[in-house]
């Protein structure tokens, strides 16, 4: 097998410390993707009849990022920890040793969004329409963390753009699956959504190319992935990632399917039919 062509940026994690504060690349992700998203809803607010004012945006990303953080960390332990949570239920809350789920934080913004909606007396699936096109940069942002982080790499390979991750106790060269995320969940899924969404879309569907897009996306990444070593490949030789990413590709596909079946009912981005 080829050694790595490519090597490994020594990044360190520690952007920089102030006293015993520190603050990580993979913070900054966090925050680069909030302001992203922030400057984008407003953005979209400010358009002629968007339906939306910058309260209402500022509101429904704070109830996204309350999903995420609450949802994420849900579930992380019940996807790929549970036997440890029976064993030790206080490993919820045992958030500083690490552990976030992408689906889990999908399952938290979804209970955030119907609790927006239900606030504001909106339709659920316009939210969702609204907020999947400001998704995409903090995934993006999220993964170039993961990458500078030396975290979650992908299988062994001999390609040419193979990385040895000095995280990675074999020492081999490996797929940087990362850096395939960034570009495919991140850019991709991004200038996808902002096409589609130039034009009024049937109420749904917005939010529908976001779960086909991304879950088509994952499930292809996690080929070239490292599964979680405790838990491996699963039934059919696919990752828990891949399962997850199962109900999504079946879910966007069906909003896309049922919004363009009742057009005349509603339209995302425009003025009611």
């Amino acid at each position: 097998m080829l050694t790595a062509l490519i090597s490994f940026p020594q990044i360190d994690p520690i952007l920089f410390e102030l006293g015993p504060l520190k603050i990580r690349w993979y913070g900054l992700m966090y925050l680069i993707g909030f302001v992203a998203a922030m400057w984008l809803g407003n953005r979209m607010a400010r358009k002629p009849n968007s339906g939306w004012t910058e309260q209402q945006v500022s509101d429904l990303l704070f109830y996204g990022f309350l999903g995420v953080i609450l949802g994420g960390r849900c579930g992380y332990v019940l996807f790929y920890q549970f036997s440890q949570f029976v064993a030790d239920p206080i490993y919820l809350f045992r958030i500083w040793e690490g552990g976030m789920s992408f689906h889990g934080g999908v399952l938290g913004v979804m209970a955030g969004m119907a609790f927006f909606a239900r606030k504001y007396h909106k339709s659920y699936l316009s939210v969702g329409d609204f907020i999947c096109p400001l998704l995409p940069i903090g995934l993006g942002a999220g993964r170039i963390g993961n990458f500078i982080n030396g975290e979650l790499w992908g299988r062994q390979t001999d390609l040419p753009w193979a990385m040895v991750f000095p995280t990675d106790p074999l020492g081999l060269p490996r797929h940087p699956s990362q850096l395939y995320e960034f570009a495919l969940e991140g850019l991709v899924l991004f200038m996808m959504l902002w096409w589609f969404g130039r034009k009024p879309r049937p109420a749904g569907t917005i939010a529908g190319l976001f779960l086909l897009g991304y879950g088509s996306f994952r499930f292809a990444v996690e080929f070239a992935r490292e599964p979680d070593a405790h838990l491996g490949l699963l039934q059919l030789g696919m990752s828990m990632g891949q399962w997850l990413c199962v109900p999504m590709i079946i879910g966007g596909a069906a909003l896309l399917i049922n919004g363009y079946r009742n057009t005349g009912t509603e339209v995302s981005r425009g003025k009611k039919a």
